[in-house]
């Protein structure tokens, strides 16, 4: 059963949440660890959204911490498809903090998320094709595609 293409905006989601004491590490900064989870979680929605169907992680590119993020910053991290296979779906998850007192703005950090949408019976199931739509879409899914076949290379 081949599924209709869906472009990239309808399955685009921007989670926020301030970051509170209990997120800190020991220097009191943001644990790198909990936004490696909200990237996670936000790629994932993602995922669902265009898949219309539960979805698993199944690969995270290096994860680089640019800036730090600090406790009472807003942490927005935006997520797109950048790329769709049969059944899974390249998401890239980008992070930004903000002040909200001041609004400045600081890009953190971004990853590539790997999914897999799942059937009822929690196997490998389709996914509609992402259909780019700008020229910026297209170059990104291209460079997706060779990110897919590398990570086929180095299983």
């Amino acid at each position: 059963m081949t599924l209709p293409p869906k472009p990239s905006r309808e399955s685009r989601i921007t989670v926020s949440q301030l970051m509170q004491p209990e997120h800190a590490n020991g220097l009191g900064n943001v644990h790198g660890g909990w936004i490696m989870k909200l990237v996670d979680e936000t790629g994932g929605l993602c995922a669902m959204r265009h898949a219309r169907r539960p979805c698993v992680t199944v690969a995270i590119d290096s994860m680089t911490f640019k800036e730090p993020v600090h406790v009472s910053e807003l942490l927005e991290l935006t997520a797109e498809v950048t790329w769709t296979g049969r059944t899974s779906m390249e998401v890239l998850v980008n992070v930004i903090a903000e002040n909200p007192l001041t609004g400045d703005r600081v890009f953190t950090n971004s990853a590539y998320v790997v999914y897999v949408a799942l059937d009822d019976r929690g196997h490998p199931t389709a996914i509609p094709p992402l259909q780019p739509e700008t020229e910026e879409e297209r170059t990104r899914f291209a460079e997706a595609q060779q990110r897919h076949e590398r990570r086929l290379q180095n299983k």
